[in-house]
Formats: structure tokens, sequence, C-alpha cells
């Protein structure tokens, strides 16, 4: 126990070291919000999109501009696609009553 509670006494230089790993790690994953936003986009939808325009759009209207964008982005990847056929019969071989 007294080597524990030495190595967390204020003259000793741990503590300060493992505040600035804490910190480095804390910097990293703020750092890496963006990267890991467009490889989940690409990942779910297919839309490829570059980090550093996700970090515009933050910085310029915040979280409810890169929602809007998001939005966007997959309203015109849908589009590209046409309109979606829409059946007149029920799998089962019932008409639709429109």
């Amino acid at each position: 126990m007294s080597v524990l509670s030495s190595a967390f006494q204020l003259s000793s230089p741990m503590p300060l070291l493992i505040a600035g790993g804490l910190l480095l790690i804390l910097i990293i994953s703020f750092r890496a919000r963006a990267v890991v936003f467009c490889q989940y986009l690409e990942t779910m939808t297919g839309i490829t999109l570059k980090p550093a325009d996700v970090r515009r759009e933050f910085k310029l209207r915040g979280r409810n501009g890169v929602r809007e964008m998001f939005l966007d982005l997959l309203i015109r990847e849908d589009l590209k696609e046409g309109p979606i056929a829409v059946p007149d019969v029920i799998a089962g071989g019932e008409d639709l009553a429109i």
C-alpha cells in the first residue's frame, strides 16, 4: 500500500503524467469525431464525405447544420435511384384498397 500511496503524492510526477495521458486521449477522441462520422455514413449509406466538410459545417452551423447536411445527402442519394415501384397486390394475393 505504501508504494501505491507514494506514487500518487503531489511531489511525484505520476499524477501529472496520468492527467497528461488522459488529456491526450480526450483531444484525440474529439479530433476523431468527424472521421468516425464519415466512416459510419459510408458504411451505412454508401455516401462518401470528407471529414473536413463535416468540421466546416459543424463550425459554421453546429450540430443542427451537420444533421441537415446529413439529411440532404441522404435525400439526394435516394433521388438518384429513382422512384420506388409500389406493387398493386399484397404478397398474399389480396388487392390493395386504394
